[in-house]
Formats: structure tokens, sequence, C-alpha cells
């Protein structure tokens, strides 16, 4: 019997996002992980502080995952340390938590990939976990990351998606045709202006943030 394969997707989900919502499923349809788990960030390092608590952060996630099609769990570490986060801090814990034999997989877009070099002990993140990259059609490494360390890094350890499910940590699947173009800041934006954001937000999330009169400008 083979190792179990969890998928993990982690954020600020402020708020989560059709995106969001689209990059899990996108990544689950290519591995069939066991489990996919959601981390809200609590404070991420490389951002300003958030506009939303992460009571009403966790609230959206859970109902803009409700209905997935595989068993989803909601992570608080992060949202729980009083500490600057960081993704490698995460995954070593997670590592602890589940054991050497399970496959972890973080799943990310192209615009995190580009910026890997500048995330905390970036080199490290491969210790403990693999990468499921959804990119942007045309996406090339060579042109779009903007270190020859990152490109040569995520080439030499490109593979299958089921070379990621079969083992524990260490490899890249980049998969090249997923185009999702929703930025939470554009969303909050339209949300203080009243502008519709019918097919940004799941339909849960939106009824939420309007019952709670999140993002808006007091």
């Amino acid at each position: 019997m083979s190792a179990p394969c969890i998928l993990i997707l982690g954020g600020s989900f402020d708020p989560v996002h059709t995106g969001h919502v689209g990059l899990a499923h996108y990544c689950a349809t290519l591995l069939h992980p066991d489990v996919l788990r959601l981390i809200p960030a609590g404070q991420p390092w490389q951002k300003p502080e958030l506009a939303t608590p992460a009571t009403h952060r966790m609230a959206m996630l859970k109902l803009a995952f409700a209905d997935c099609a595989i068993p989803v769990q909601f992570d608080d570490q992060e949202i729980c340390r009083t500490t600057p986060t960081y993704t490698i801090d995460t995954l070593r814990a997670l590592r602890a938590e589940l054991g050497e034999k399970v496959s972890i997989v973080l799943a990310m877009g192209a615009d995190q990939l580009i910026n890997l070099h500048t995330w905390h002990q970036w080199q490290q993140l491969f210790d403990y976990a693999h990468l499921c990259v959804a990119t942007r059609p045309g996406f090339l490494l060579t042109q779009d990351t903007p270190t020859a360390e990152v490109a040569r890094e995520i080439t030499r350890r490109k593979a299958s998606a089921a070379q990621l499910r079969a083992t524990p940590n260490g490899l890249v699947y980049l998969a090249d045709n997923l185009a999702l173009d929703v930025s939470a800041t554009t969303i909050r934006q339209a949300l203080q202006q009243d502008n519709n954001t019918d097919e940004l937000l799941p339909r849960a999330v939106l009824d939420y943030i309007h019952q709670h009169h999140l993002y808006k400008i007091n």
C-alpha cells in the first residue's frame, strides 16, 4: 500500500477567491491526493498587515471548500504563531507531524514560483515537500524566472505527477495550462467600491463578506 499524499495550499486568503479554489482543484485532479490541507497565513513576512482577522478568513475558507470532492483539513498553525509566517517552518512542522514517508505537495501559482528566490530558505523547501506549480500557457523557466539558480533547481527536479505522489519530497511538477488571473488586492478594491465581484468570489464567500461588512472603507 502506497503512502498517503497530502496536498497543501497556503495563503493569506484575504479573501479566498476563485483563483485559490481553481488552483486547489486543478492540482487535486493531477495528483489525486488523499487530503487537501488548507493553511491560512498568520502574518506573512513579505506582506503588509492583513486586512481581515483570522477568524473571518478561516470562516470564508471553510465556505469556499465546503463542497470539495476530497477530504479537506483546515490548519491554523500559522495563524496561531506570534512570529512572522515562513513556509519553511510550516513544512518542517508538517513533516514532523506526518512522518517521513508521506508525500507532501505544496501547490502554488506561477507568480509564486517567479518570486521563489525571495522566500526564506527557499532551497530547503525541497527537503520537506514537492512543488506542484500551475503556470500560465507559454510560461518558460528560462525567460520567466528571475534567477538562473531557481531555473536550474526547478529543471533538475522536474517530474511527473505520479512521481510526486509516489515519493515524499524533492520534486517539481509544472502544469502549464491553467490560466487564472485573480488578485486579492483587486478584489478588495472592487468590494470597497461596490463593484461586481460575482465571478471572482465563491457565492457563499461573497454572501459572508456582505453579511459581516468586510472590506469596506471606514
